[in-house]
């Protein structure tokens, strides 16, 4: 009788946790990492757009967006975004100084059940032409 009443408890648990998440906002990004290819030193900034859409039942807030380094600076929608909306992080890479290959990540902390979502930039900076004498 012990055994029946814990495995009925357990089950009533676990139908309540999935029911919590079943009402909460899921980020679905349209993509999670992003390839510059090869970009020239001379270009400076350069930016990606990932966009993502809150396909869950509640509003979205992000609550945070870092970058791995100084070198990469985001944005991003402030304002909750409601079910079925769609928002934007913008990823800013300055690639001035940075000849070589780079891969950066980009935490995004939210009121999702996946929490935290990390995306990914990444690419290869030709030098600059140095001046020959």
């Amino acid at each position: 009788m012990k055994k029946i009443s814990f495995v009925a408890l357990m089950l009533c648990f676990t139908a309540i946790c999935f029911a919590q998440n079943a009402n909460k906002p899921v980020l679905t990004f349209a993509e999670k990492s992003f390839d510059f290819g090869t970009v020239k030193e001379e270009a400076g900034k350069i930016t990606h757009e990932f966009t993502f859409t809150n396909t869950g039942k509640a509003p979205l807030v992000i609550q945070q967006v870092t970058a791995s380094c100084g070198c990469t600076t985001p944005a991003w929608t402030k304002e909750p975004v409601a079910p079925g909306a769609k928002g934007i992080i913008t990823v800013t890479y300055s690639a001035s100084g940075r000849p070589g290959s780079f891969q950066k990540s980009i935490t995004v902390t939210n009121n999702s059940a996946e929490n935290p979502i990390i995306l990914i930039i990444k690419g290869q900076v030709t030098p600059k032409a140095t001046a020959q004498k």
